[in-house]
């Protein structure tokens, strides 16, 4: 199936495929008018507030409520006792719903034991939020205090166990792969590069915090209105938890103020269910409603993993890559979350975009009593890239050649075997993408910038304490899930008009893709468009409601407008078809399901990880002022191979975002976590970047060259700037400064006690 499979496509549609429209949603959501999930309270509902335990690990002794419940203004207090199935989880049932005493249903997880500072314990709903947090406060709780694992080191001696009950050791998930033959690769090289990287957790700081409304709709359903990354699986779990049947529970997302992997686990959704479900319990029909604080939500929801990697790199001394070997450690926090799968990804990539002959990789997934970690925009590959291209840059200097040369040596090509010893998918473009960006990197002269170096108004930068550098970097990144998961995406479109109209006086889309604010319904409607041979006027989309769509699978892993895409080209085509037999309304509904991919082998890592990749290539300048710290970067060249640009003002912005996001990671974000406890749990003090601190210039450049699989010849690419920016400027910083950093964030005070050590 391709774009040109359908009788519309060979129409020139207005507004379709390679067009830079305006977002259909733009004007509402730059004017204020859009609704988001804490806008939308209905009409006479009630007012719920969470419980955090606020116990990194303790055992609860004793629960009472009834101070609470007689409260004015309370409605109904929800315990463990109300969770027919207490357990939850999005790749492993490991963590409790609710943490509690009395529990009538069932559970394979200890629900009486607190494993975090954010687990939850209680919902108290009540007519106001005043009164439910009052009552919130009259909830009277004893603890047993239990021994803490507040990080890696303390973990990995097994003294105290995470989870005692079900995993026998805190390292509880690992991945190998043994490729070639190590001594042989050690041996040939002549330089071997060797370092230990420590990567921090990242908070996602999302515009709008988690906000949900629950109530049962005119069919009878249990109903939640949030803002997540897949609506399918925010109701396969909330259904698990309630032992109800799938199409008993109706999710639906409006406008969604951002989510970058943050909102793809669960937060308040399975919670507001259990509370719509109490209210029937006790014959109130009334809504509910609840949202978090910032400081609720800093607390309260997942974070980018902190790792440790031990890595060395072999080569000859010509360049040539002879062997890689990585030990690497993610701390999962306190419950699994998508850790297995994020470890994959960093796994995969920790080795770079580069021909290994021989490689060593064990990496391991560790449980501790901290913020759990889970999905961030790049999952697993801003790990792994640090690492590799990092190493590739010392390597670079330590033979003294060329960064971008010493990538031409060794780079993925077409027809290259992977890490994992199997082809990579065809469309390997990374060659263009590197020639791409060393070309724009070098068009416009001398490193440096114009404009006044001045981060400090009170305290300006003297010229001869400014040095300046360049750093670059490349990485790939796989396009959909990987490691044997069953991906597939639906879509469902309706021509309507009359018998004896030629084409369709309009088109509906059907999809449950989360718009989270990179454009993807946009790109929906242009490709259905595109695709129908109808301008895009004539198109309506109906989104994100899992009583109307398929199961499209995450907004996430760069998936969605690969997936998406590929669905909606099926479904225009046996419209097509309903229409040619005179159907009207003519209906097509469509899974796309890709090629497999597999389970990689447990003792080689062997196997087929990913059927589509992402290519890219960062040049990054920077000026650094030697006498106070501080980091400024000038210029950033983004080159990305995005196969075909569904909407290049949008690609354009992806670009720009991540490139922002990622420069927040490694120069100012430090979210502080000790002994279990989030320590910073505010933006006063947890440093994302303002207007004032971002890249002075950001050069995206796109490139097109298909995907053999992709619709229109698309691939994904929201999260591939990301991967490729921290080591572009720590690659940067060393050119200027002649200092490596092995971690981050580069704060001032940390880049100045390294110059002056």
């Amino acid at each position: 199936m391709t774009a040109d499979s359908t009788t519309g496509a060979d129409r020139v549609a207005r507004g379709g495929v390679g067009t830079p429209e305006v977002r259909h949603d733009a004007l509402e959501k730059v004017t204020g008018v859009a609704g988001y999930p804490a806008d939308r309270r209905p009409a006479g509902a009630l007012a719920a507030v969470v419980v955090f335990t606020n116990q990194p690990h303790a055992r609860l002794v004793s629960l009472d409520c009834s101070a609470a419940v007689e409260c004015e203004g309370v409605v109904a207090v929800v315990t463990s006792a109300d969770v027919p199935v207490n357990e939850y989880g999005l790749t492993m049932f490991d963590q409790p719903v609710l943490v509690g005493i009395e529990h009538t249903g069932r559970s394979e997880v200890r629900c009486d034991v607190s494993r975090w500072e954010a687990d939850q314990l209680a919902v108290v709903i009540a007519e106001t939020v005043e009164q439910a947090t009052r009552a919130a406060d009259a909830i009277r709780t004893e603890w047993e205090q239990l021994p803490l694992v507040a990080d890696l080191d303390a973990a990995r001696t097994d003294e105290v166990l995470v989870h005692a009950e079900t995993a026998p050791s805190n390292d509880y998930y690992g991945l190998k792969i043994r490729r070639g033959d190590m001594d042989a690769g050690w041996a040939a090289a002549d330089v071997v590069i060797e370092g230990t990287y420590e990567l921090p957790h990242q908070e996602h700081a999302y515009l709008q915090v988690e906000a949900a409304s629950g109530w049962v709709d005119e069919a009878g359903r249990i109903t939640v209105e949030t803002s997540g990354q897949w609506a399918h699986e925010d109701r396969e779990q909330i259904a698990h938890a309630l032992d109800v049947a799938d199409d008993e529970i109706r999710v639906l997302y409006p406008a969604i103020g951002g989510a970058f992997g943050g909102k793809e686990d669960m937060s308040l959704q399975i919670v507001v269910a259990l509370a719509v479900r109490k209210l029937r319990e006790l014959g109130i029909d009334r809504p509910v409603h609840c949202r978090w604080s910032r400081e609720e939500s800093i607390v309260g929801h997942h974070k980018r993993h902190r790792a440790r990697i031990d890595a060395r790199l072999g080569a000859t001394a010509d360049g040539r890559i002879t062997a890689v070997e990585a030990d690497v450690w993610f701390d999962a926090g306190a419950y699994n979350y998508t850790t297995n799968k994020v470890l994959g990804n960093a796994h995969v990539l920790v080795a770079g975009a580069y021909e290994v002959p021989n490689a060593r990789i064990d990496s391991h997934a560790v449980y501790t009593h901290s913020v759990p970690g889970g999905a961030f925009r790049g999952f697993g590959g801003p790990q792994g890239a640090f690492v590799a291209e990092t190493q590739m840059n010392k390597l670079a200097v330590a033979l003294d050649i060329d960064p971008i040369e010493l990538r031409r040596i060794n780079m993925l090509r077409e027809g290259s075997i992977g890490i994992t010893q199997t082809p990579m998918p065809e469309g390997v473009s990374l060659p263009e993408v590197i020639e791409a960006c060393a070309e724009r990197a070098t068009s416009t002269g001398p490193l440096g910038s114009s404009t006044p170096f001045n981060p400090v108004v009170s305290l300006p930068a003297e010229e001869p304490a400014l040095v300046r550098g360049r750093g670059f970097a490349v990485g790939i990144k796989n396009v959909g899930f990987s490691f044997g998961f069953p991906e597939r995406c639906e879509a469902e479109v309706r021509f309507h008009g009359d018998v004896d109209d030629d084409r369709p006086r309009e088109v509906e889309v059907f999809h449950a893709g989360a718009e989270v604010g990179q454009g993807n319904h946009a790109a929906i409607l242009q490709m259905t468009a595109d695709a129908a041979g109808v301008d895009l006027v004539r198109v309506r989309g109906r989104f994100s409601d899992t009583a109307t769509s398929g199961d499209s699978g995450s907004a996430s892993a760069s998936r969605l407008t690969f997936m998406a895409g590929n669905s909606v080209l099926g479904a225009v085509e046996e419209a097509e078809k309903a229409w040619r037999d005179g159907d009207r309304p003519a209906i097509g509904v469509f899974r796309y399901v890709p090629p497999p991919t597999d389970v990689l082998d447990p003792e080689t890592g062997a196997g087929v990880p990913n059927f589509s990749y992402g290519y890219m290539a960062q040049s990054v300048d920077v000026t650094v002022d030697t006498g106070t710290g501080h980091i400024r970067v000038d210029r950033v060249v983004s080159t990305h191979d995005v196969g075909r640009a569904i909407n290049p003002a949008l690609v354009k912005g992806q670009i720009e975002g991540a490139v922002v996001q990622a420069h927040g990671y490694v120069l100012s974000e430090n979210l502080v976590v000790t002994e279990g406890r989030i320590r910073n749990p505010r933006l006063s003090q947890y440093l994302i970047p303002g207007i004032g601190d971002i890249p002075t210039e950001v050069d995206s450049v796109i490139l097109e060259c298909a995907d053999p699989l992709g619709p229109w010849g698309a691939r994904g690419m929201a999260e591939m700037p990301y991967l490729t920016y921290a080591p572009a400027v720590i690659a940067a910083v060393h050119d200027a400064t002649g200092v490596w950093f092995d971690s981050f964030p580069l704060t001032p005070s940390k880049v100045l006690a390294a110059l002056t050590r």
